[in-house]
């Protein structure tokens, strides 16, 4: 046996841990990118990708079994073979976004369910709470600002707030991120509507979010009502905001 065989096992636990990394980003954008419904199959890309992070350490375990039938495993093999199964430990990220994003998918499909009030200050310390929003139609954008798509999507959410103002309508910004961040992103991308922090009382319907950004639409009754989801255009934002809008106080 070579010197490089002798130690296979080691140097396999070894990669494990790039290799779960490696797999996962190249199964997930593979089914992203021939998703037809990214929306709808969400679960199934996660849960392959995730069974995709398995395989280095699965690898490792045939290796050092086999290793073992033909003499007692070696401690660089004991040691390769703890390493991979540690690495397995990497999974628990997207196992727990699949928690998180399946949680939040439920909360946004939410339909004629009272919205949990929440009561916190903006960035210019204004104390904001939604039950002094009594008759309005109230759109909760979650956001970050890290997140693409958010910056892409401020603006239209900024210009529908002016134009739907005077019929009824505010937007909420919500983000977890520090105040001063907030300050500084809105310098590029500035919005009229207020943007909330949340050291105030902010339920966890508004906090269990996996995916940025995030819409939660409240009718003039105070109940929520689906929303578009991020995959989708943003007319259909407008469209389903006009809905609320004409059905009147």
């Amino acid at each position: 046996m070579t010197r490089l065989s002798k130690h296979r096992v080691l140097i396999s636990g070894i990669l494990s841990p790039l290799a779960c990394l490696v797999l996962y980003v190249l199964v997930y954008g593979i089914l992203t990118r021939y998703s037809t419904d990214l929306e709808k199959d969400w679960l199934f890309r996660l849960s392959l990708s995730t069974l995709a992070m398995t395989v280095p350490f699965l690898i490792t375990l045939a290796l050092a079994i086999k290793d073992r039938r033909r003499q007692a495993l070696s401690l660089a093999g004991k040691i390769g073979l703890t390493i991979a199964v540690l690495s397995l430990g990497l999974t628990w990220k997207p196992v727990s976004d699949g928690i998180l994003r399946s949680r939040q998918s439920r909360n946004m499909a939410l339909r004629d369910v009272a919205a949990p009030p929440f009561d916190t200050p903006d960035l210019l310390g204004k104390t904001q709470r939604l039950a002094d929003q009594k008759g309005k139609v109230v759109l909760v954008n979650i956001w970050a600002t890290w997140c693409g798509p958010c910056r892409l999507e401020m603006p239209n959410l900024d210009r529908l707030y002016r134009e739907r103002q005077s019929q009824g309508f505010i937007v909420f910004g919500l983000s977890d991120e520090s105040s001063d961040l907030q300050r500084k992103f809105v310098e590029q991308v500035p919005v009229s509507y207020p943007l909330l922090t949340i050291s105030g009382k902010v339920p966890n319907l508004y906090r269990d979010i996996a995916r940025y950004p995030a819409i939660f639409l409240i009718d003039r009754q105070g109940r929520l009502q689906p929303a578009p989801g991020p995959d989708q255009p943003f007319a259909k934002v407008e469209a389903a905001v006009d809905a609320l809008l004409a059905k009147g106080p």
